[in-house]
């Protein structure tokens, strides 16, 4: 038994344990989140276009998918710790340079940068707890972080639309940087969750090739592909979301800031409800079909309704269906390939940011209203398929 794991059983490191956690999850959704409300702002400041801008969220994810599979065989073979302060390090020097970025070209390769950086935290979220925890105890741990995790980042975006209504887009990465520093600041309270014994003790290419052994685990990589579906259409709302309450319904980027962080506090909602189902898929094959009706009704909105009402309230049930399926895969992702937690991890992250790469600049071509209807369709549709071949596997987690 580890350090970790001696301390958890005791009882007196569970909340800090937990706390931490989401502090690191926050981290890779705050890369994203806290500067969305400055995204119109910064199409003038640039003198570019709105898909361009939002290639940084583009390059935010495809450092964090990147980054993740980098570093997921090195925790396997060094520990988490030293990936952790790492990595963290990485994004500091990412979110610093990002101030001074004189064009958008500049700006995109420090989103790459920050992306790197922030991965680290955030595929550890997932990786520490599997260190520790399996079956129904890894769920509880899982949903928990991911339920506060909900609620944590909902002031991300309302502290971002206050800091761009006071001090401009810049002042975003400042708050991003000292959040970083102070991750880092608590870093030594952590105990290493996997001790040297466990450790791979391979070579490197040795420790890449477990990455080949998971792409061949069935279950892992439906929940996996589950997972990172719905993750793309969570990136697809969050891209869009700026544009549209912003530039079509006129919110400024205060009041935008509280709407997103209240529709957040729902992610919390469906990830603590998926604990109550037994076995634990239904509970994302529910909030899968819930997907597939609100992404439909919202599209069916943003083509015709032309109602902020209409589209908070389908944005709602999105939201909080995409939780439900969150705290499911993630669990039983993990929970299928916690032999190799660091390459699982990085392979269960790596997924949603492939999908949300993609999606991000595709609402904003054309009429953003017409592109982030097509895409939420499309992206429930295939979530629904993937929700429908995760019921088809044997249910691991019936405790």
């Amino acid at each position: 038994m580890s350090k970790a794991q001696r301390a958890l059983a005791s009882g007196k490191y569970y909340a800090f344990f937990v706390a931490y956690m989401v502090i690191l999850s926050a981290l890779g959704s705050f890369v994203n989140d806290l500067y969305l409300p400055a995204l119109p702002e910064m199409v003038g400041f640039f003198h570019t276009t709105v898909p361009t801008v939002q290639l940084g969220l583009t390059m935010g994810m495809i450092g964090l998918g990147v980054g993740q599979l980098v570093l997921g065989p090195l925790s396997d073979r060094l520990g988490r710790k030293p990936v952790l302060i790492g990595s963290i390090s990485v994004f500091i020097v990412g979110a610093v340079v990002s101030i001074f970025s004189p064009t958008i070209h500049f700006f995109l390769g420090c989103r790459v940068i920050q992306g790197l950086g922030a991965s680290g935290g955030y595929f550890l979220a997932r990786t520490i707890p599997a260190d520790v925890y399996s079956g129904r105890p890894l769920a509880k741990v899982m949903a928990i972080i991911g339920a506060i995790n909900g609620i944590a980042p909902a002031g991300a975006p309302i502290l971002g639309g206050i800091i761009t209504d006071t001090w401009g887009w810049r002042g975003a990465f400042v708050v991003l940087t000292i959040f970083a520093v102070i991750v880092i600041a608590l870093s030594p309270m952590l105990k290493e969750s996997l001790a040297p014994a466990r450790r791979f003790h391979g070579t490197v290419a040795k420790g890449w090739s477990g990455y080949l052994g998971l792409l061949k685990n069935r279950a892992f990589m439906t929940h996996t592909a589950f997972k990172g579906v719905a993750l793309g259409m969570l990136f697809a709302y969050i891209s869009s979301s700026p544009f549209i309450l912003q530039k079509h319904y006129g919110l400024s980027e205060t009041v935008f800031g509280l709407v997103i962080g209240a529709n957040a506090v729902f992610v919390a909602a469906g990830s603590m409800l998926a604990l109550k189902f037994n076995p634990l898929k239904k509970a994302a094959v529910m909030g899968a079909t819930l997907l597939m009706i609100a992404s439909a009704a919202q599209a069916v909105a943003l083509w015709f309704v032309h109602s902020i009402w209409v589209f908070e309230i389908c944005a709602v049930l999105i939201v909080f269906s995409l939780g439900m399926i969150f705290s499911v895969t993630n669990t039983l992702a993990m929970n299928e390939g916690r032999q190799r937690a660091g390459e699982a991890s990085a392979v269960l992250g790596i997924s949603g940011y492939i999908v949300g790469a993609i999606v991000s600049p595709l609402v904003g071509i054309g009429d953003i209203m017409h592109s982030t209807a097509i895409t939420f369709v499309i992206l429930g549709a295939i979530t629904l398929f993937f929700s429908l071949l995760s019921r088809r596997i044997a249910p691991d987690l019936d405790k």
